[in-house]
């Protein structure tokens, strides 16, 4: 007789029956909360679209200036952040401003988040600013134009702010980042500390295998069709456009990733999804002239980092006008402004070090591994380090002499000494680099810029025949009716309003979805059918991310192949012997100027006293240190505190005398520190004071200074305290004591 079958031999067979029916009605639950989440994010949009000026700045801001009014009118506008609660604005601290990118998205990326370049400032008390914009340009508005308005606004608040210890700090974000180095290399003077976060400033640069995306103008035949959209919008550039070629960067994450993530965790993602998408989803215009001065002249052209672009008077837009500290702040992990992007203007504006000293540039950058474009300027946690450490460093990077440094932020030791003398949860290094370094992370390829330089010169061809040839009957077909048609028809503008309440269709949406939250059943993690819908997902990603690998390949491929064809380089006038990208050329202005102020200072190098002397010693013990950390700088901030001497002082005179004696240290070190006796006086205890002090400093991190620096202490303490054998210091004094003197 057959034996019944046990419950253990039956369960696996019903349980796939019941795994099905949860599942099923899991799904079709996600599916109407899913496209209530689109239904949400679409009245978003049609509401935004309403707004005079729709934004995502968090923080609570008050109108100063307003861009419409000035001179040459453009659609920023500059607004003061209120201060963080309990943390009023000290108004001897430098002002920090954060100048929103304007790179097709909508405004208030720049402050999105609390954890946020401003929230980071505005814990440290430092007054804020935020220079933002409205969705619609002034017609006629150009770069230019908008340069101008920016030195105004920083202008503006450096008189709000005459009592601060400094200059305003800049920070330029992606597109920010290299309008503001164009405001400062013709407005100099205004500018304290510039920080540019994902700011790309070299179009051409890249690595072969990665970075696909500077090859787009070129197999798109130039700018031609940026003229074409301008023409087609009626004067008006759709930042949309700019929209989707971010999204074609990752055609995996924009077409299944992020849109099966809230499909699969609609629970929990919705919130996230509809913050994201009420700024990404928000396409701004531009005008159609300054969109097309912006391709030729940077994306397709390269033109800043060589110095060939000028103002409508002559004045040429050249960088190492730039006397500000730099600080470059990009990633890795960032497809739209990789590492060489954001670096590779250094090499082509200095070929050796000296250069960059003789510019009397001090460059900064700090490398992240892994973090993407976004997230290095609205990541909490990119907020909470690197850019918490950068916003404290200010100061400590303003006193660096010129030269190549890169900024490391490490974990803290536990063996580490000194720690009071340490601000925040990590340990802030600044390390000596060199234009070889430079050229090691961008991997410059000289038959590359041959190719981009023949792209650069058939795109100047084809925008002329398009204008010649095309534009009339363009124009002659195109009003504001046909412009604002295809705006609403843009596949980045469509699919946020088809899903609003304005469709019919998904009028029932929200009573369902608010049905569906009542009795919200999930399915179980270990589902035959969830596991399976995951792995099956994992495999359309998968799939997606080899087509857009496989997309990549062709494109570069392709751009090498059609322009480094030796035809199309010789009908772009390259095969020529010495012909190719162009280096700025030397500016002898600049150069004169520089021999006749190295001229004065060789005259007044016995001049200056105490404070003078005690800068220059320090200079030159400090110029045979490669690496210094944060703990350095706080010693001598807190001496300078104490410090009858340098308390007193103003510091914009101290940070010139600084820079006076670093460079007289370059330019006659022997001279200079043969006069140090001469300039203390005949008292000896003033010599003995700053020995004393020096080596306490640098006892701080013993062996920081090597045989040079130890060569050079035991110099100055002969030169300036001749009376004494031996010195006063010990390797176990405490950071307290390192700031006596």
């Amino acid at each position: 007789m057959p034996q019944p079958l046990s419950s253990d031999i039956l369960a696996p067979w019903l349980q796939v029956p019941r795994d099905w029916a949860e599942y099923c009605y899991d799904a079709c639950q996600r599916s109407i909360l899913v496209l209530d989440v689109l239904r949400q994010r679409g009245n978003t949009y049609s509401e935004r679209k309403r707004e005079t000026t729709p934004h995502v700045l968090t923080f609570d801001w008050t109108l100063v200036t307003d861009g419409r009014t000035l001179p040459r009118p453009v659609n920023y506008f500059l607004v003061e952040i209120a201060p963080a609660p309990g943390v009023p604005s000290n108004e001897e601290k430098r002002p920090f401003i954060v100048v929103d990118p304007r790179a097709g998205h909508g405004p208030g990326i720049g402050g999105m988040k609390h954890d946020s370049e401003i929230g980071k400032a505005l814990e440290e008390g430092h007054p804020c600013y935020f220079i933002g914009f409205s969705p619609n340009p002034v017609e006629g508005q150009t770069v230019e134009d908008v340069c101008a308005a920016e030195a105004h606004f920083i202008a503006t608040v450096a008189a709000r702010h005459r009592q601060a210890r400094g200059k305003p700090a800049v920070i330029g974000n992606c597109q920010a980042g290299w309008q503001i180095m164009m405001t400062a290399a013709v407005r100099p003077e205004l500018f304290g500390p510039i920080m540019l976060a994902g700011s790309p400033l070299s179009y051409w640069a890249g690595v072969r295998g990665m970075n696909p995306m500077r090859y787009s103008g070129g197999l798109l035949g130039g700018t031609w069709m940026t003229a074409l959209a301008g023409d087609m919008g009626n004067g008006i550039f759709d930042g949309a456009h700019l929209v989707a070629n971010f999204e074609s960067l990752n055609p995996a994450n924009t077409y299944w990733t992020k849109p099966y993530n809230l499909y699969s965790n609609v629970d929990t993602e919705a919130s996230r999804f509809l913050d994201f998408e009420k700024w990404w989803g928000n396409p701004v215009l531009l005008a159609a002239q300054e969109m097309q001065s912006i391709a030729d002249n940077l994306f397709v052209g390269n033109r800043l980092s060589r110095g060939d672009i000028q103002a409508t008077d002559g004045t040429r837009v050249d960088l190492r006008n730039i006397q500000s500290p730099i600080i470059v702040f990009c990633s890795w992990g960032d497809d739209i402004t990789p590492p060489p992007q954001a670096l590779q203007w250094i090499i082509d504006l200095h070929e050796t070090d000296a250069d960059v000293v003789q510019a009397d540039q001090t460059i900064v950058y700090c490398l992240h591994q892994t973090i993407g474009h976004l997230g290095i300027f609205v990541s909490g946690k990119v907020a909470t380090k690197e850019h918490d450490e950068l916003t404290d460093a200010m100061e400590f990077i303003e006193l660096l002499g010129p030269g190549i440094y890169e900024a490391v932020i490490s974990n803290l030791d536990d063996d580490l000494t000194h720690r009071d003398l340490i601000e925040g949860n990590y340990l802030f290094t600044i390390e000596r680099r060199s234009v070889a370094d430079i050229r090691a992370i961008c991997q410059q390829n000289p038959e590359d810029d041959r190719r981009f330089e023949a792209a650069a010169r058939l795109s100047d061809i084809n925008l002329a025949m398009y204008r010649e040839f095309v534009r009339p009957a363009i124009r002659a077909v195109t009003n504001e009716r046909t412009a604002e048609l295809s705006r609403d028809l843009h596949p980045n503008r469509l699919r946020f309003g088809m899903f609003s309440d304005e469709n019919p269709m998904m009028k029932s949406v929200s009573g369902l979805a608010e049905q569906v939250r009542k009795d919200r059943r999930e399915a179980s993690a270990d589902n035959v059918f969830i596991v399976g819908e995951h792995k099956a997902a994992d495999m359309v990603e998968g799939a997606l991310q080899s087509f857009g690998q496989a997309m990549d390949r062709w494109k570069e491929a392709t751009f090498l192949t059609t322009y480094g064809n030796p035809v199309v380089q010789t009908l772009a006038g390259l095969r020529a012997e010495g012909s190719g990208p162009s280096r700025p050329e030397r500016d002898l202005s600049r150069a004169a100027l520089a021999t006749l102020k190295d001229q004065e200072l060789r005259r007044r190098i016995g001049e200056g006293g105490a404070l003078a002397a005690a800068l220059r010693a320090l200079c030159w013990v400090a110029s045979a240190v490669d690496q210094a950390d944060e703990r350095l700088f706080h010693a001598v901030l807190r001496g300078a505190r104490t410090s009858a001497l340098l308390k007193e002082t103003a510091p914009d005179t101290l940070r010139e005398v600084l820079r006076d004696q670093q460079r007289l240290i370059r330019i006659a070190p022997e001279e200079a520190i043969a006069a140090l006796p001469a300039m203390i006086g005949a008292d000896p205890g003033v010599g003995e004071r700053i020995c004393a002090g020096i080596e306490r400093l640098f006892a701080l991190e013993p062996g920081i200074l090597g045989p040079l620096g130890e060569e050079r202490l035991a110099r100055l303490r002969a030169l300036l305290v001749p009376q004494s054998g031996s010195t006063s210091s010990s390797n176990d004094q405490s950071g307290k004591e390192a700031t006596d003197g």
